[in-house]
């Protein structure tokens, strides 16, 4: 029920659960994402990468998040690039949700959320996002969330072993 979900900051206890979906995952995501190592897929791994993420929140320069529904992790919410500073103010999004809990509004509601935070935690004007051309799930996502299509980035991601474009996205988080 996307009535349910939620979204808070990532917690270490977070790297068993999301390393299970990441896992049971990883060949619906390989279009959209790129290679990762073996270790990615491990508590271990994750536990590691989630770290880095909080040491990049102590530093302002990220604001990592998971999704829940109800009190279960099921994705992913994370604002990059964090560019505070007054003249800029503006951040990345990026997200993922489980395969089990797509097509039920979690997505939607879990950018909606981030945008919140984007505008009441972190001070931010602008919101970015970018997507695989093909990605039209994820692209119809960020419509309902008031982003509009504003480029396309020409060969910006190796993905799968070529590279491919992106397509930009862009939302002033007080709209």
């Amino acid at each position: 029920m996307p009535d349910s979900t939620r979204i808070r900051l990532i917690e270490p206890a977070d790297a068993a659960p999301i390393a299970v979906h990441r896992t049971r995952d990883v060949e619906a995501f390989r279009p959209w994402e790129p290679d990762q190592p073996a270790d990615f897929f491990t508590p271990e791994g994750q536990a590691e990468r989630i770290d880095r993420l909080l040491a990049g929140y102590r530093a302002g320069t990220v604001w990592p998040g998971v999704v829940l529904a109800g009190d279960q992790v099921i994705g992913q919410v994370t604002v990059g690039g964090v560019l505070p500073q007054p003249h800029l103010r503006r951040g990345s999004l990026g997200y993922w949700i489980a395969g089990a809990s797509q097509n039920q509004g979690h997505a939607g509601r879990a950018v909606g959320l981030a945008l919140r935070v984007m505008a009441d935690e972190l001070g931010l004007h602008r919101a970015e996002a970018s997507t695989n051309l093909e990605n039209l799930p994820s692209q119809r996502v960020l419509r309902r969330n008031g982003f509009s299509p504003y480029g396309v980035a020409h060969s910006s991601i190796l993905l799968d072993g070529k590279w491919r474009d992106s397509l930009l996205w862009e939302r002033i988080v007080g709209d």
